[in-house]
């Protein structure tokens, strides 16, 4: 087992394990938590509850008092205060109180749902992570971001609320779909992108490995993007300022996700953003064009999209404002002086947007 230490106010806030199995988590319960005599929710969703919620619920119960299983329906469109609110009707029903502590088992939506429901039942309760896709063992669950979407504004509302636990099973991804674990993979490149050029590299010499999901590379995968992540977060754990980095390829990503109806995956939308933030560094003589188109070509192998067809560029612009990464008549963009090293701007403007948007736009009828 892999194991690493996130810190928050100078102080360990809490351990991110990496393993195949969920055979070390009871021993991590015990030495991380103090469960006696309390009841523990488990938060999972139609897809993940059926393949590990039992074995699960095995484990919390020869630990705590008792331990229940509150199961919402998947999909993105389900991460909305309408879900919190029948999440919030089972903990009363069942006398959670606030020592009281949920788990989230499932993906991104599951893991921010399930967190922003800890952060505000009683003015805040703990919780724990037990990601099990790709996307939330790398990004989601590391950093105390937890939120819901808003009339498909994507994480409009939320809070800050780290866990005390984050307990990552490798296999897990095992039975994930192609195009979840292509969604994931976005923002393990990302991450590779903005902080670590030999990541980077790793990446791209390791696709087949990857690809075929070989348990050594997964592992190693999953570690090192995590570190990636702690140490930004540690830095900043709320986003004041190099936290932001995180953002990279989400600007025009998020807005081409809410255009395209959320019918594109996270991962795929982040994908054709990071493309769009590396058009707009090459177009300022940031980096080579030779560096763009990498950053462009590195995708495809992770059957990641850089075209997408049948959009409305303005339209997509205009939602930019709309995003929570705005800031006042500003876009916070994040462009790139080299692979590796990424930066906060806010002079993007609408014309560059355009432009990058034109680069990716596919259409068959030209």
């Amino acid at each position: 087992m892999k194991t690493i230490s996130v810190s928050y106010e100078n102080k360990e806030a809490y351990k991110i394990a990496i393993e195949a199995d969920y055979s070390k988590l009871r021993e991590l319960l015990v030495s991380e938590l103090s469960l006696t005599g309390r009841k523990v929710c488990i938060v999972t969703d139609s897809n993940v509850g059926p393949l590990y919620a039992d074995s699960v619920k095995e484990i919390f119960d020869t630990v705590c008092a008792k331990a229940f299983v509150f199961t919402m329906k998947a999909g993105e469109e389900n991460k909305n205060l309408d879900t919190v609110r029948e999440l919030y009707t089972f903990l009363i029903e069942n006398h959670f109180d606030r020592k009281d502590m949920l788990a989230a088992l499932g993906g991104g939506v599951v893991g921010d749902l399930t967190g922003f429901a800890a952060a505000t039942y009683l003015r805040g309760i703990s919780f724990i992570q037990l990601p099990t896709s790709l996307l939330s063992q790398t990004d989601s669950s590391i950093g105390g971001k937890t939120g819901v979407d808003f009339d498909a504004y994507k994480n409009m509302v939320g809070a800050f609320h780290m866990p005390k636990l984050v307990y990552i099973n490798t296999s897990t991804l095992k039975s994930l779909d192609g195009r979840q674990f292509a969604s994931g993979m976005a923002e393990v490149l990302k991450h590779g992108i903005i902080k670590d050029v030999r990541f980077y590299a790793w990446l791209i010499d390791s696709f087949n490995e990857i690809n075929d999901r070989e348990s050594c590379f997964l592992e190693e995968m999953i570690y090192k993007s995590c570190m990636i992540k702690k140490e930004v977060v540690e830095k900043d754990p709320t986003e004041q300022g190099e936290r932001a980095l995180l953002n990279f390829g989400h600007t025009l990503g998020h807005a081409i996700e809410k255009y395209k109806d959320f019918k594109l995956t996270h991962g795929e939308c982040v994908a054709l953003g990071c493309v769009c933030a590396a058009i707009i560094s090459y177009r300022r003589q940031l980096i080579s064009a030779e560096e763009c188109y990498e950053i462009r070509d590195m995708f495809m192998p992770f059957n990641l999209p850089i075209t997408v067809d049948d959009i409305d560029i303005d339209e997509i612009i205009r939602l930019t404002k709309s995003d929570k990464k705005a800031d006042g008549d500003t876009i916070r963009f994040i462009l790139l002086k080299k692979v590796g090293r990424a930066f906060i701007d806010r002079t993007v403007t609408e014309d560059e947007m355009r432009f990058a948007l034109n680069e990716i736009y596919f259409n068959e009828k030209e």
